[in-house]
């Protein structure tokens, strides 16, 4: 049942799941400047540290599906109440861990907190918010996670540099503390709960999916296809998949409602989410890289290079979605695509010769088109399908959220690695051509998304953009 108008009390549990999601990702992209120093004090290789990002993302993979089931079964309070009791659980073992494996296991419990918050604060704007405020209040709860990997690496590195890794997790305590009794005092339950069974075959079905799957995408870059670690990983990955399909089908309550998927213009929205995703977490991969390696600057000014642009671009998110409630979400969607179209292929026409300050602005550009098409492809296609259903619709979407980020990053990853491994030019050289081919790659797959929307908003519109649209005029 949503409110008839927005409440102090609805602001408050927006702020503090809201904390909880951006300090999850926050502490993501943080830890990846640390990896040379936690290399030298733990004693391990770069292989080995990645694994600290790598099982996180995986947790956050495995945890996200079941927000639906949770939402079901349990009180938002009580989810909050765990999610940011994991959360901290985690933060507080990663900033006192005596070893590798105990600051791997903070991770672990850090990813089951991240992985309940984040659905959290979307049900709670989807189930609590009027519905005329529904599409800026999307656009503010999608901002709140796509600043974080904006300001991750530059607060990971003014830390270290000034304070030590520790404090990237000691820093985050009082934070938490803050967000808990805001959350405890504002979070109200607006649904009723009731009790669901949960099919252990199916949370087995997804942990073999996203696992083989995020495996299998870390290892391509440096072992053939046909081995274990990477064939046999997207051997693991499919079976999860067919697994997971077939329980769907014959559960009353499963999981995940991949029936929902039948629903053409959900589904359209959700592929063109999906891409979308995968594009920024591949630009996100390739930009550090070219930064660094083939201009020279430090880590810390790659990532102050790409501040300006994320934070300016998550903040045109509300914005973008002020425009669909007003006028529908054909608009605001197919101007950031156009617009982020038209960067990716200023990306590849400049490829060779991308200095810092480029980078920055076509960045910009780049998040510009996605602060007026990301959260409106989330809030649109959720419009597509019924109150009720919204909730299993949200952990779809969030779902494919998590697998297009872990695959964005890791396929670019491997592009640029193969690049690299070329002797006989210079690392530099050798990133540019890997970028370039990322550049391309990106523009391609973006291509599919320009002709999904196409079909979905000019071929033939979809009936709730219409209903939008009737409803403002």
């Amino acid at each position: 049942m949503k409110q008839e108008k927005l409440t102090l009390k609805v602001i408050g549990a927006i702020i503090s799941t809201g904390i909880l999601s951006f300090c999850g990702v926050l502490v993501e992209t943080a830890m990846t400047v640390t990896f040379p120093t936690l290399s030298k004090e733990f004693d391990v290789n770069t292989a080995t540290v990645q694994w600290l990002v790598t099982i996180y993302l995986l947790v956050l993979a495995i945890i996200v599906p079941l927000s639906g089931f949770l939402k079901r079964s349990f009180k938002n309070k009580q989810l909050f109440i765990i999610g940011i009791g994991f959360f901290t659980l985690g933060i507080i073992i990663d900033a006192f861990a005596p070893s590798f494996q105990i600051l791997l296991l903070g991770r672990i419990v850090q990813g089951i907190g991240t992985g309940i918050g984040l659905p959290l604060m979307f049900n709670i704007i989807l189930e609590q918010i009027p519905s005329d405020k529904i599409g800026m209040m999307m656009g503010v709860g999608t901002m709140i996670p796509a600043i974080a990997p904006a300001i991750g690496p530059t607060f990971g590195g003014l830390v270290v540099t000034s304070l030590g890794w520790r404090f990237i997790f000691i820093l985050l305590i009082p934070i938490m503390i803050v967000a808990m009794v805001i959350g405890l005092i504002t979070i109200e339950q607006k649904s009723e709960t009731r009790k669901a069974q949960f099919d252990i075959l199916s949370l087995a079905a997804i942990m073999a999916m996203f696992t083989g799957t995020i495996i299998g995408f870390s290892n391509m870059g440096g072992r053939p296809f046909f081995t274990p670690q990477v064939g046999g990983a997207f051997v693991l990955g499919v079976l999860g998949l067919v697994g997971l399909v077939y329980r769907s089908k014959r559960l009353e309550e499963p999981i995940l409602h991949l029936e929902l998927l039948k629903n053409e213009a959900y589904r359209l929205h959700v592929v063109c989410f999906f891409i979308l995703q995968l594009v920024l977490m591949g630009l996100v991969f390739i930009l550090p890289n070219y930064i660094q390696l083939v201009n020279g600057s430090t880590p810390q000014t790659s990532g102050l290079i790409v501040l300006p642009g994320a934070t300016l671009g998550a903040l045109f998110t509300p914005l973008g979605g002020r425009i669909l409630d007003r006028f529908g979400a054909k608009r605001p969607i197919t101007f950031g695509s156009i617009i982020i179209a038209f960067s990716l292929v200023l990306f590849i026409i400049f490829s060779s010769e991308l200095n810092n300050l480029l980078i920055g602005l076509l960045y910009f550009l780049f998040t510009f088109g996605v602060g007026f098409s990301f959260g409106n492809l989330m809030t649109n296609g959720l419009r597509q399908l019924e109150d009720t259903q919204q909730a299993n619709g949200n952990a779809i979407i969030m779902t494919f959220q998590q697998f297009a980020g872990a695959s964005g990053t890791s396929i670019i990853a491997s592009i640029i690695s193969q690049s690299q491994s070329n002797e006989a030019i210079s690392i530099a050289q050798s990133t540019i051509t890997g970028a370039r081919m990322g550049f391309l790659f990106l523009i391609l797959l973006f291509s599919v998304e320009l002709f999904l929307l196409f079909r979905l908003f000019f071929k033939k519109e979809s009936q709730l953009d219409v209903r939008v649209q009737d409803s403002t005029d």
